[in-house]
């Protein structure tokens, strides 16, 4: 029956086959299912824009009316109702999972549904950009967003400024890492040694219309002012001095270049929203560049934060006289947002939520929910990835309203997706980091929160068939899921006996504060779950366990991730005291692991004698140090 069914939907003109399954992701509105085999190779009726449905989908808001459709599957065949084609073209993408007859009344609740692919780290052609658009599209995802350019390589063909591509889109260095650790040194087009590549104009009209038959808004990003070390290589007159690569926003070299480039960019690309980076400048070289002090001298700036909001403010009327949008990430509200600029939140949901209560657009893509190169399972079973876990309950959990100000629907368009491509050199591996979490984000933006449930076995059907299609999916069947300590807690003797601090917590990474390291909850496989508690400093606490008592074992699990800065300590040591003011050591347990990496050790000795308080010290070896829980026992 299945088999059959994947081969009847192959000849639907514009359907993907990848999205085979029979469990509904995103979920609709509403879905009914009557008895029968379904018919959905064989077209009864379609009406685009008839005016009964018009009528029923009036009190939506124009995006939702654009997208809505009714469909009804019966064992004849398939009839569709929509007020435009791409309403049509979501109702076909239903079609494909219907398992039962039965009718679907669907539209989404936010407009801007997004997933943004990385290919400037390592590069992804053409034909994986295409392959990816199939399988968004079957989650009725709307927006792709590339990250074109980098510091890494930059992705697109520019006739103006032709050493972008001939030596800006090649690196010494088999991947990205390996190009650090060699000095980021670049490359000549056709070198021996030359590693990269670009997207050319020709690849570009082909990407844009597959998505134009796809119903996907492709919105291009050339960054700036920071992450533009490539710009700066290739032509050193837009930045501020030798050995600097930011770009220099006192010079009109620098202008002139990046309206040049955008307007090619522009000229290529028919999205509204054109987005231009704006994220992690390092203001440093403005502050002595006489360039960028002149600049802020004869425009009044009070600092580099207003010199960057000249950049993006001046780059927005550029733009804008295209009939264009300006879309940035959250930094560009530094020194004032641009009067039309639409944000991009990703540090959390703050950006968003000023944004939003400045007037602006903004779109939601916070780290803890939205950044697919955190792992998505185990890190000790799985590829390195980059900044934690994101396990898909999680990514499938997010709420974008939460926080925002009151009668924000208007202002949040949407939300979107990230995958940046640090630690992900093969294409194989950026599927394995999409899927199925992209379906995460895609039922996030679609479908009502009252319709989320279920999406376990719904996206797990779903994953299946993508798989059974060719795309190197990760196998949720094989999923191990959360660190044990987290799902089930740890048992001991010190649990909910006061902590006394002898040295805070950084102020980031407060946890549960003083009752962090007794309330029996262990941490998970990312530092920022909550549940792990970070230090600058020296880790110093004594535990009173109220009675004396002997005490046989004290330890704590550290975490060690080495990536975000996470260090195991240089050496532990565990003190006892009858009174709380004589402490006799009874261990020192040193760090003894020699390459760090992804790791989760713990730090625990057995112990003689008896106390009432137990000390526990943690010296760093650099960097932070990250604890869940002191186990007394």
């Amino acid at each position: 029956m299945r088999t059959q069914m994947k081969r009847l939907l192959s000849l639907l003109a514009g359907v993907v086959l990848c999205a085979s399954a029979y469990s509904q992701v995103p979920n609709p509105v509403q879905m009914t299912r009557a008895d029968g085999t379904p018919n959905i190779h064989k077209e009864l009726s379609r009406k685009v824009g008839g005016k009964a449905f018009a009528q029923k989908t009036a009190a939506l808001p124009a995006f939702a009316r654009e997208e809505a459709y009714e469909l009804t599957v019966t064992p004849k065949g398939y009839k569709v109702q929509a007020n435009t084609e791409t309403g049509y073209f979501y109702a076909l993408q239903t079609l494909q999972q219907m398992e039962t007859c039965g009718t679907a009344y669907d539209y989404p609740r936010f407009q801007y549904r997004g997933f943004m692919l990385d290919i400037s780290r390592h590069f992804r052609d053409k034909d994986f950009i295409l392959k990816q658009m199939k399988a968004l599209s079957s989650l009725k995802i709307n927006q792709l967003h590339l990250h074109l350019t980098d510091d890494a390589g930059w992705r697109i063909q520019v006739d103006s400024y032709p050493l972008l591509t001939s030596q800006a889109a090649w690196r010494v260095g088999k991947n990205w890492q390996e190009w650090c650790n060699l000095g980021r040194l670049y490359s000549q087009e056709g070198a021996p040694e030359a590693v990269g590549g670009y997207l050319t104009k020709a690849d570009v009209r082909e990407i844009l219309a597959e998505a134009r038959r796809l119903h996907i808004n492709v919105i291009p990003e050339i960054e700036m002012p920071g992450h533009s070390r490539e710009v700066v290589f290739a032509y050193p007159e837009v930045g501020c001095r030798e050995g600097s690569y930011e770009l220099c926003p006192g010079k009109e070299a620098t202008f002139k270049l990046l309206e040049s480039v955008l307007e090619e960019v522009m000229d290529l690309f028919p999205s509204p929203y054109i987005h231009i980076g704006g994220d992690e400048a390092d203001k440093d070289h403005w502050k002595t560049c006489p360039d960028c002090q002149a600049r802020m001298k004869a425009e009044e700036l009070a600092n580099v934060e207003e010199l960057q909001s000249y950049l993006v403010r001046r780059i927005e009327r550029f733009v804008n006289a295209h009939g264009r949008q300006l879309l940035g990430w959250d930094e560009i509200l530094e020194g004032g947002l641009s009067p039309n600029a639409t944000v991009m939140s990703w540090r959390g949901t703050q950006g968003g939520a000023e944004a939003i209560s400045q007037g602006h657009d903004a779109v939601m893509t916070p780290g803890r929910f939205c950044y697919l190169d955190k792992v998505q399972d185990a890190p000790i079973y799985e590829p390195e990835g980059f900044g934690g876990y994101l396990s898909l309950d999680v990514a499938h959990s997010y709420e974008p309203l939460e926080g925002m100000p009151e009668g924000a629907g208007g202002h949040l368009l949407g939300v979107q997706g990230n995958l940046w491509h640090e630690r992900i050199p093969t294409p194989e591996h950026t599927e394995y980091m999409m899927y199925p979490r992209a379906a995460a984000i895609a039922e996030v933006g679609w479908s009502q929160p009252s319709r989320k449930d279920g999406f376990r076995e719904r996206v797990t059907r779903w994953n299946d068939a993508l798989i059974a299609d060719g795309y190197h999916a990760f196998d949720l069947h094989k999923e191990y899921g959360e660190r044990p300590a987290f799902r089930n807690g740890i048992q001991h003797k010190a649990i909910g006996k006061k902590v006394t601090y002898n040295q805070l917590w950084n102020r980031s990474y407060p946890a549960a504060r003083e009752a962090t390291f007794t309330d029996g909850q262990g941490g998970g496989w990312s530092y920022g779950d909550g549940r792990w508690q970070g230090f600058l400093s020296d880790i110093d606490v004594v535990i009173d366990l109220e009675t004396e008592q002997p005490v046989h074992f004290v330890g704590g699990t550290f975490l060690c991730e080495p990536g975000p800065g996470i260090f195991l300590p240089k050496s532990v040591e565990v003190w006892l005291s009858a009174d709380g003011k004589d402490f006799r050591q009874v261990a020192t347990i040193p760090n003894e692991i020699q390459k760090p990496s992804q790791s989760y050790v713990l730090f625990g000795a057995p112990v003689t004698g008896s106390a009432r308080y137990v000390r526990f010290v943690a010296h760093p070896a650099r960097g932070f140090q990250f604890l869940d829980e002191i186990v007394v026992n």
